[in-house]
């Protein structure tokens, strides 16, 4: 039983369920397809900014600024492609979005890989920096004419079906792409150096240079990853909302980052799974949408 307890993924994974099966009690709607399908929808977006705070966590910092990054990338790439009357593929928007974010994280790592400085310290500065270059030179009013590729991939649904009263309903195709961040990110840190590195870095900084690790390379690669996947984010959250809102995402890093920690990755680095912080926001995300 105590080494079933210290299995902090197994406690979380039975208070998931037991919360599951309390709300069901109290509302039947819980457990149909609809709500279903509304509660993996909501975990969407957090789903990809989860696993960006794990990477860090494991590293050893703490980073609040990955909403303002997938904000400052979602709403840029879509003001570039609307200026342009772009009308091609969606994987463009993609592609900007992503470039833009990295370009945001390297931002981040210069500060704290080159000058040393406190990661939770750099990035509340530069989240505040990114939101108010954005609004002041960028744009501060919503985009309702999508693009053609992005208003299109909007409309596209997977798993649809139809329920009782008649409703279509179904899951955003973007529900594919934080799927295959999150198995990118398991196999990153499972089975490669880099992933071992960070992991290594994060548990003894020290201990990991005197073995060849360098802290300059893994903090690179960490915030300029995380970047880009925020950047990722961002796109299929205006994709999702068929708008692009300057505001939207921002101020949510910390409930992130409370589902990460619950999911067992430790504030002081070195220890987390993919499993356990999407178990955290599922419980979080469950606990934010049902309690109304």
């Amino acid at each position: 039983m105590k080494k079933l307890l210290q299995n902090s993924e197994l406690v979380l994974a039975i208070i998931v369920i037991l919360l599951f099966l309390l709300i069901g009690s109290q509302n039947s709607a819980f457990f149909t397809l609809n709500n279903a399908y509304d509660l993996i929808r909501s975990c969407i977006v957090p789903g990809i900014f989860v696993v960006c705070v794990l990477l860090v966590l494991i590293s050893g910092g703490i980073d609040v600024s990955f909403p303002a990054i997938a904000t400052f990338s979602m709403y840029t790439a879509t003001t570039i492609l609307v200026n342009m009357d772009f009308d091609g593929p969606v994987f463009v928007a993609y592609l900007i979005s992503a470039l833009i974010g990295i370009l945001l994280g390297l931002i981040n790592a210069i500060f704290i890989a080159l000058l040393k400085l406190p990661t939770l310290i750099v990035t509340l500065g530069t989240s505040a920096m990114y939101t108010g270059f954005l609004l002041t030179f960028i744009g501060n009013g919503q985009i309702h004419a999508l693009p053609r590729g992005m208003a299109e991939m909007s409309r596209v649904q997977i798993f649809k079906r139809t329920t009782e009263e008649g409703i279509n309903i179904g899951l955003p195709i973007t529900v594919l792409i934080t799927i295959g961040i999150i198995l990118l990110v398991a196999l990153l840190l499972k089975y490669t150096v880099m992933g071992r590195s960070i992991y290594a870095f994060g548990g003894d900084s020290n201990s990991a240079e005197r073995i060849g690790i360098s802290a300059k390379k893994v903090q690179f690669f960490v915030y300029s990853f995380v970047g880009m996947l925020a950047g990722i984010a961002g796109m299929s959250h205006t994709i999702m909302m068929r708008n692009s809102n300057p505001v939207d995402l921002i101020g949510g890093e910390l409930l992130i980052i409370a589902a990460a920690v619950l999911g067992g990755a430790k504030i002081t680095g070195g220890f987390g799974t993919v499993r356990g912080v999407l178990l955290g926001i599922v419980l979080v995300i469950t606990i934010e949408n049902s309690l109304i």
